[in-house]
């Protein structure tokens, strides 16, 4: 029994794979020394691991989003923010002694907020009217506590009509307030962000404690920075020890071996920890769906493992002699295990084309340990195997001619394989006809479950205010220009333009401002509440007006150094979709070509970023998509020696991710901008399948001689329990990332979850059909050959 395996290895390649794996057990203790030793040195790179949370870590430097934003951040300086707002637990106005005394308690707790430049709110605003022939410019409320009944009345009816503070800082209806923080970070380190709202946290638990009666909600753009990082470490606590714990259960069930299934254990855990290592090691700041790699690691490091060691329990079962068992293991897994190991990395390196840097880093980390996984079940699996009392009971003899669930399985597909053939592939094309109702959509608050406080407090704040901001840089053309009357007008018959879509709740206008000093400085006749008539008339009233404002509270923010444009503010709801928000942009450009062709007003802002964020990394994927179905084409090809076979591989690996899709089509309807990348990732994981069966069965029709029935129940026979398992492994991993609090990683654990699950189900009933109808030929002419 022991010399089967080298009488078996017929051709260079199983040689090799028996010359190697006994190379493996002569010097296992070596082996096992050496693969620890440098997976452990190489972990030690994880040290240098860092969370980066700004979201703009999700897009490449060449975006073409990106840098129109910063672009307009440079000209109205950069900044982030944080948003509190304040609501009465029981449904009461604002307009209150103590509920003004909290907002102003914040206004002024805001600028204790490390990095803040600025603080706006209705306490603070900068109201102005006229004194006889002057310009009064001064806080709005000044002494809240001191305010009479009436006088809180007159306050609140000037804030709703003020449209500066009407849905900006004080809700339509009264009856919540915020207080918004600009912050301007050095971006000198990581931990700026986390300081900045551990600060604001703090400021908001004080007020809260101080006035019960107020709910106070927390969001913004350095909400949203800050909860990238903490839904990547809460996923980091969660999901890792439930995969561990996974990984350990459905090995032990497979193998029946608590020592394998603790060397398969090692061997995942080194792969995975070495793989991190070297994104320390390579400068990797971990972001978006990075940190993801450790899972998928895990998880797809098992498949080799799995593979080997039931073959190698089968074989001993056979009777062979455990080591000899590990060696014929080894060889008739060789050539799958390599192939597999080849294409998934070939499938994650694609991702190097994403315009996402995350999804680049996923790929990278991803393919390294996968690629350390191969490595080590090919030395360090064999040697440990040899050395732990790996065993396996002697099939009973009555079990010889006894049919197995696979066997019966292979047997009734073989017998009704084209109508299988024909309802399976009837199947996957009628989902794949859903697939034009996908549509792409990203709304950057819903990449978080509402478990997340970014998510949860979001959605407290935008049911009393606009949620996501389009920014535009209205361009006058000309130094000073944005005192002229004829861009002014423009400006504000634009925003009245924005203030009638029904998705914008707020517009911010420059306009408005000079409407309120033009009526100021005459007389506050309300006649007067338009735009001036005279450019020099307009210029000395914004002279006049930003020398009246206090420090911190000037214009430089609206308008650029020499007055040449000014920035304008559409806050958008939070229900906004991709699709309106893509349309809105549009539109916007199409009122400037239509009504000021002079001016140009380049729409900009995060919710755009994001709002392309999708079609962009489609675009960029389809070159990485196409080079990877070439790639592994041609990989199947050349391993399998065989052109007709390789290529047909590829329709039951293509038919499960298409069929995926129709299936999300169904049961969501919408995609972010994972899509392209989940599709690539999807195709190099479940080849896998393929890969193993198709080996088996081309080992049988070749070295065995067996015809292509007989080379399906082969296929069946022995690797099918292997493929059932490693399934059941990939959805429980691929399962887990559903649980995931962020969107992204779980979309790309349910898209791939139904990828693996339906790859499953097509490699068993219709690539057998497929694989039959293609030798069907040969089959004949051997038979004829024979014969004669």
């Amino acid at each position: 029994m022991a010399d089967r395996s080298k009488a078996g290895a017929r051709n260079s390649l199983d040689a090799f794979a028996v010359a190697l794996t006994r190379l493996m057990i002569r010097g296992r203790w070596l082996v096992i020394v050496a693969a620890f030793a440098d997976a452990g040195y190489m972990a030690t790179g994880a040290s240098r691991l860092e969370y980066n949370g700004n979201y703009r870590a999700m897009f490449s430097k060449e975006n073409p989003e990106l840098l129109a934003f910063e672009t307009f951040q440079a000209t109205f300086v950069k900044s982030d923010n944080i948003l509190f707002v304040v609501a009465p637990q029981d449904g009461t106005d604002v307009f209150s002694s103590e509920t003004l005394e909290a907002i102003s308690r914040l206004t002024k707790g805001g600028w204790e907020i490390p990095y803040a430049r600025r603080v706006d709110s209705v306490v603070n605003f900068q109201y102005t009217y006229a004194d006889g022939d002057e310009l009064i410019v001064e806080d709005f409320i000044l002494d809240p506590g001191a305010l009479r009944p009436e006088e809180l009345a007159e306050k609140r009816a000037l804030a709703l009509a003020e449209p500066l503070l009407n849905g900006q800082a004080v809700a339509s209806d009264g009856r919540a307030a915020a207080v918004n923080v600009t912050l301007t970070y050095p971006e000198l380190s990581l931990f700026e962000v986390p300081e900045a709202v551990a600060a604001a946290r703090a400021l908001r638990d004080e007020v809260e404690a101080a006035y019960p009666n107020l709910q106070i909600y927390l969001t913004g753009t350095s909400m949203l920075n800050n909860a990238f990082s903490e839904v990547i470490q809460a996923d980091a606590r969660t999901l890792i020890p439930i995969m561990a714990l996974v990984i350990l259960a459905t090995t032990m069930i497979a193998v029946r071996s608590a020592w394998a299934t603790l060397a398969t254990f090692l061997l995942v855990s080194l792969s995975a920890a070495a793989a991190m290592g070297w994104a320390g090691f390579s400068g990797i700041k971990l972001a978006g769906p990075s940190p993801s790699a450790v899972i998928i690691i895990l998880t797809l490091a098992i498949a080799d493992s799995i593979h080997i060691l039931i073959a190698a329990r089968g074989a001993m079962r056979r009777g062979f002699e455990k080591r000899a068992a590990i060696v014929e293991a080894m060889r008739i897994n060789f050539l799958a295990v390599t192939i597999t190991s080849l294409t998934t990395i070939v499938g994650f390196l694609s991702l190097n084309f994403s315009d996402v840097p995350p999804f680049r880093d996923l790929g990278n980390i991803s393919s390294v340990g996968i690629f350390i996984a191969w490595i080590l079940s090919l030395s360090l699996l064999p040697a440990l195997l040899s050395v732990v009392p790996f065993r396996a009971p002697l099939a009973p003899e009555s079990a010889a001619g006894r049919k197995t669930a696979l066997g019966a399985l292979a047997d009734f597909v073989i017998a009704h394989n084209r109508k299988l053939t024909a309802v399976t592939g009837a199947a996957a094309l009628a989902l794949i006809t859903f697939i034009p109702q996908l549509e792409l959509s990203d709304q950057f608050r819903q990449y978080f479950a509402p478990r997340i406080e970014f998510r949860a407090e979001s959605d407290k704040a935008m049911e009393h205010f606009g949620f996501y901001p389009m920014e535009f840089s209205v361009k006058s053309g000309a130094p000073g220009g944005v005192t002229d009357p004829r861009y002014l007008q423009t400006i504000d018959d634009f925003s009245e333009w924005l203030r009638e879509h029904p998705r914008v709740r707020h517009v911010y206008s420059l306009a408005d401002i000079m409407k309120r000093l033009n009526k100021n400085l005459h007389g506050d006749d309300p006649d007067y509440y338009r735009i001036p008539g005279d450019s020099d008339l307009a210029a000395q009233y914004l002279l006049l007006f930003e020398l009246s404002l206090p420090y911190g509270l000037d214009l430089n923010d609206r308008i650029n150094i020499d007055k040449s444009e000014t920035r304008l503010t559409a806050m958008l709801d939070g229900e906004v979709s991709t699709r309106e928000a893509r349309a809105l942009i549009k539109d916007s450009r199409q009122w400037f070509a239509d009504n000021a062709p002079q001016y140009s007003a380049p729409p900009t802002g995060v919710q755009m970023m994001f709002t392309f964020i999708a079609q962009r990394n489609v675009e960029s994927m389809v070159r990485g998509t196409i080079l990877a179905i070439v790639l592994i084409a041609g990989i199947m090809v050349i391993s399998l020696r065989s052109f007709s076979i390789g290529m047909l591989s590829m329709v039951p690996n293509g038919l499960p991710i298409l069929a995926a899709f129709g299936v999300w089509a169904l049961i969501n309807g919408e995609l972010g901008f994972s899509a392209a990348a989940v599709a690539v990732v999807s195709l190099g994981i479940v080849i896998d399948d393929t890969v193993h069966f198709l080996t088996k069965y081309m080992r049988g029709r070749r070295e065995l001689r067996l015809d292509g029935p007989g080379a399906v129940r082969y296929a069946f026979e022995t690797v099918g329990l292997a493929l059932v398992v490693n399934t059941v492994i990939l959805l429980a991993g691929f399962m887990i990332f559903t649980f995931s609090a962020f969107k992204i990683n779980a979309e790309l654990g349910l898209f791939t979850s139904l990828s693996i699950a339906f790859a499953l189900a097509l490699d068993f009933l219709f690539l057998p059909g497929m694989l039959l109808m293609a030798t069907r030929r040969a089959d004949a002419r051997r038979a004829a050959a024979t014969g004669a």
